[in-house]
């Protein structure tokens, strides 16, 4: 064979080099006849670090022929193993980052027939800031169906909530008691500060603080801004005729629209000759100031021969109604539900009253006990809710001895307001033995109803069922399309069981097919929902029993994982944290951590459902609000 001279084989191999390192794969392909080449990297994915909520995204490419596919995975173990991200099979990988991701790795597996190749392993880091996330809460109990769940909560977790990590971070003074929930707004531009995110808070002494929540640390707090909304010579409310808290301003959970940038307040105030007066307040969310040429002053009058009434015309009378329930919006109106006083005096009414939330005019009102006197929505603090036909749901409680569905009353009773064209009773519940409840002040109304999602029953059939229970011991299950009506004999209901022998004043919350309520000197219980039936016992429940009035609970998750329920038990004055799965888990309560060092002032409302916005935990007491987070 004739040899080629050395110097020029090394100039072929050196050429033939050339040609792969300018044309890739292809070329050597061409040299090789066309056949496959396996893939070869050309772009490696880089390492991240972002801020829990915000977006992680990896790129990689490669060449090859056939042209490969791609398939992203995940180590969670520093890299020792990896597993297949489902449906992560574009040159792109992107995803909202969480906390409990961070230190996890990320390559590309790029596959053709000719073979397959890995990428470097780029490592994702997170890290947790007190923002969070860009969760906003502008409601009670977080949506209009008071589902009580936060379900965007990234930086809380089973895992990281628990006094060694989790606790007290901060506790800020303010004017008065606080009895409302407090709401939030993520990331909203103040004029002059740039974007803050922003915690409201309403007192019985009748201000509104908005607070940039990021600030709070120890015992200060950048106020940006707060507005007493008294006009001059008035204060809160102390001429009340059968007592009540006192002072009393602000009582009621407002509510925000942030497109309109409003916070709307019910506020109770006095004048100097000691007249009570009820007003409804739209105040800017950037400055305080009041919007749409408010405030409005609340009156209404509705046919009847009851209550405050002359000559068939029952007329609210503000020194006997209080506005205990949470504001609802809903349908662009503003919602309202009254009640009596604590001490049931006068001839008070259960108003329901709607305001145009863009003008503050009266949109409708009625009494649903025009006829008689002394209905009234409580609800422990919990708000009318609404379906998405704009349907309004409340509770009322007492009566004081009407037949209910005749004489067009309807005390007692879980009622199902029509807005098509005005306020207009729907439908409505009553238990059989109203009276024997009224007489014995086992009222309905003592907890707000909850709406649960579309259910599908063991034969495919969908139901639309909402969750009611008051003092009677007994927890309701309701069909919305036929709520039951009344029958001296009997209750013609979904469902209905023994909740506790003791009142419940807990408004239930729905998560993962479970119902939590926690009534009065009793646990906090879980009832999984199955084939649109709930469990008539709990799954699970708290080993800390809860005392007067119970808890009002709430829940934060990350979509359907990470759930945790959070209740307050006021009288002890203890924050707890439960994982949801399992009730007997208590993962961290305010009493664990050594020193006191979570401890926090007296909380004054009975009926203080904790909020959870971007990693923190907000608690009204009667001076001060506490905060709750992961500690730095």
């Amino acid at each position: 064979m004739q040899r080629m001279p050395f110097l020029r084989s090394i100039t072929v191999v050196l050429l033939a080099l050339s040609f792969a390192g300018c044309g890739g794969y292809s070329s050597t392909a061409s040299v090789n006849g066309g056949g496959p080449v396996a893939p070869y990297i050309n772009t490696q994915p880089a390492n991240q670090t972002v801020t829990a909520g915000q977006t992680a995204t990896f790129t990689a490419a490669a060449t090859g022929s056939p042209t490969p596919t791609v398939q992203w995975q995940v180590s969670m173990d520093g890299g020792v193993t990896f597993n297949n991200l489902s449906g992560a099979t574009s040159i792109t990988l992107s995803f909202t980052a969480s906390t409990s991701q961070n230190g996890n790795k990320y390559r590309a597996v790029f596959t053709n027939t000719a073979g397959s190749v890995n990428t470097n392993a780029a490592t994702l880091t997170v890290n947790a800031s007190a923002s969070g996330g860009s969760t906003d809460v502008i409601t009670h109990h977080y949506d209009v169906s008071r589902s009580g769940v936060n379900s965007t909560e990234t930086l809380l977790t089973t895992s990281n909530v628990n006094s060694t990590t989790f606790g007290k971070v901060g506790e800020f003074a303010v004017d008065g008691q606080i009895d409302g929930q407090a709401l939030f707004l993520s990331q909203l531009a103040i004029s002059g500060q740039g974007n803050k995110d922003v915690l409201y808070v309403a007192t019985e002494n009748d201000t509104v603080y908005a607070v940039d929540a990021q600030s709070i640390s120890g015992s200060s707090a950048t106020i940006l801004w707060k507005t007493r909304v008294l006009p001059s010579g008035e204060s809160p409310g102390t001429s009340l005729p059968c007592g009540n808290i006192s002072p009393n301003g602000i009582t009621a959970t407002p509510v925000i629209d942030r497109t309109r940038n409003a916070i709307y307040v019910e506020a109770m105030s006095q004048n100097s000759a000691g007249n009570i007066i009820h007003r409804l307040h739209a105040l800017d969310l950037t400055n305080g100031n009041e919007l749409f040429g408010g405030p409005t002053t609340i009156t209404a009058t509705y046919p009847g021969t009851g209550g405050h009434s002359s000559g068939g015309v029952v007329t609210f009378d503000p020194s006997v109604q209080h506005d205990r329930a949470a504001l609802l919006e809903s349908g662009n109106n503003i919602y309202t539900a009254w009640s009596g006083l604590w001490g049931d005096c006068g001839p008070y009414s259960a108003w329901v009253i709607a305001f145009d939330a863009g003008t503050l005019k009266q949109a409708g009102a009625i009494d649903l006990v025009p006829n008689n006197s002394g209905g009234g929505m409580w609800m422990g603090g919990g708000g009318p809710a609404a379906d998405a036909s704009g349907n309004v749901y409340v509770v009322s409680g007492n009566g004081f001895g009407d037949t209910p569905g005749t004489n067009s009353s309807y005390g007692n009773s879980f009622v199902r307001l029509s807005t098509s064209a005005g306020l207009k009773v729907g439908d409505y519940f009553t238990p059989f033995n109203t009276l024997s409840e009224d007489s014995a002040d086992a009222d309905f109304g003592s907890a707000g109803p909850l709406l649960l999602p579309d259910l599908t029953d063991a034969s495919n059939v969908i139901h639309h069922l909402a969750v009611g229970a008051g003092k009677d011991g007994n927890l309701y299950v309701l069909n919305r399309d036929n709520l039951g009506q009344f029958n001296s004999a009997k209750n013609n209901v979904y469902q209905q069981f023994p909740l506790s022998s003791n009142e419940n004043h807990s408004s239930p919350v729905f998560f993962n097919n479970t119902v939590y309520v926690c009534p009065e000197n009793s646990t906090l219980k879980a009832f999984p929902v199955s084939n649109a039936l709930l469990a008539t016992s709990p799954s699970s429940q708290s080993a800390h029993v809860f005392g007067g009035n119970g808890a009002v609970p709430s829940i934060s998750a990350n979509s359907t994982a990470e759930g945790i329920v959070w209740a307050l038990d006021h009288g002890a004055g203890t924050l707890f944290a439960f994982d949801a799965r399992d009730l007997t888990k208590e993962l961290y309560d305010s009493n664990q951590a050594a020193s006191n060092r979570d401890h926090f002032a007296a909380v004054g409302g009975h009926f203080i459902a904790p909020m959870v916005a971007n990693g923190r935990v907000y608690i009204g007491t009667g001076t001060t609000v506490a905060v709750f987070g992961l500690l730095p």
